[in-house]
């Protein structure tokens, strides 16, 4: 994903496709099935009732891991991969590490790994969440969507 003098640095996230918000990650050094693991486990823990909800995913091993799959079921997940070459299902994700990419990583290097995660975490709490309005959503912020869905759910019921 991105290097600095310290070597590369990995993160896997969950974006809720309704509101544009990004629910659950983790950031490792190393690309393993556990790093998908505890993104997964992030994104139960924020949203705590996903049952049924998808997972879309690519086809790197991490997300083809028995230790994925044992996580998708304990919280009642379905996990989806799109055929070889395919990445329609996992668009939304693609255009999220693409605009990581080019408005944080491409800027700069880090010299610590701590100082790229912190930067990450940043980057998607403050400004991805909180300042990007995003046009699939009325040119709101991920944060003022689920703000005005929650307040529309709570006057209807």
């Amino acid at each position: 994903m991105a290097g600095g003098a310290e070597g590369k640095l990995y993160l896997c996230a969950v974006k809720d496709a309704f509101s544009g918000r990004v629910v659950g990650y983790s950031i490792d050094p190393r690309m393993k099935a556990s790093l998908a693991v505890r993104a997964v486990r992030n994104a139960a823990r924020m949203r705590s009732n996903v049952t049924g909800c998808i997972v879309h995913s690519d086809r790197g091993s991490q997300f083809r891991s028995r230790k994925l799959r044992r996580e998708l079921a304990a919280h009642n997940l379905v996990g989806s991969m799109s055929r070889v070459a395919s990445c329609g299902d996992n668009t939304a994700m693609e255009s999220f590490f693409s605009l990581l990419q080019k408005n944080v990583l491409n800027r700069r290097s880090w010299a610590t790994r701590e100082k790229l995660r912190i930067t990450i975490v940043t980057w998607i709490e403050r400004t991805y969440h909180r300042r990007r309005r995003q046009r699939v959503l009325g040119k709101l912020t991920p944060v003022e969507f689920e703000a005005i869905m929650t307040t529309q759910v709570a006057f209807s019921a």
